[in-house]
């Protein structure tokens, strides 16, 4: 659940942003501009869907309100409950939104749900050593995503 190595913690996609990226503690994959700000009002479509580009039809990012549910079924309450789950959610960090570097792999969780909280930002599933919530953040953040299959 902490483990910090790029292979445990797989990749990191902006909201609603094809664009996947990979990081290996000192650089980001691909090392394009880094998109700063969005402001578009729309939830994750399914064209820019990484899960459904990568794993094909079927497959999608859950909803805001099937993380919700989902976080509040699990009764976690910290990093441990996610990691233990069928699921095994992995601390895996983020981009920060300025500039793409990462910060807290090994330690938390964000993991984007399709769902917009407004123009700027997203709903997410949070976890750490403490806590597991839903929140919701600038959509330029990098978070990693949990596919699921219809």
């Amino acid at each position: 659940m902490n483990d910090a190595t790029e292979a445990t913690a797989g990749w990191y996609w902006q909201f609603n942003r094809k664009q996947g990226y990979k990081h290996d503690g000192t650089t980001r994959t691909p090392n394009t501009t880094w998109i700063s700000s969005i402001n578009e009002s729309s939830d994750w479509i399914l064209l820019n869907d990484p899960c459904a580009l990568e794993l094909g039809a079927g497959w999608r990012i859950p909803t805001m309100s099937e993380w919700t549910n989902v976080d509040a079924s699990g009764g976690w309450t910290t990093w441990t409950g996610p990691w233990n789950s069928a699921l095994k959610m992995h601390a895996a960090g983020y981009l920060f939104l300025s500039d793409g570097s990462l910060y807290y792999r090994g330690s938390n969780g964000y993991h984007w749900s399709s769902t917009q909280y407004d123009a700027t930002n997203g709903w997410y599933l949070y976890f750490f050593s403490g806590l597991s919530n839903m929140s919701n953040y600038f959509k330029a953040i990098g978070f990693s995503a949990r596919c699921l299959r219809d």
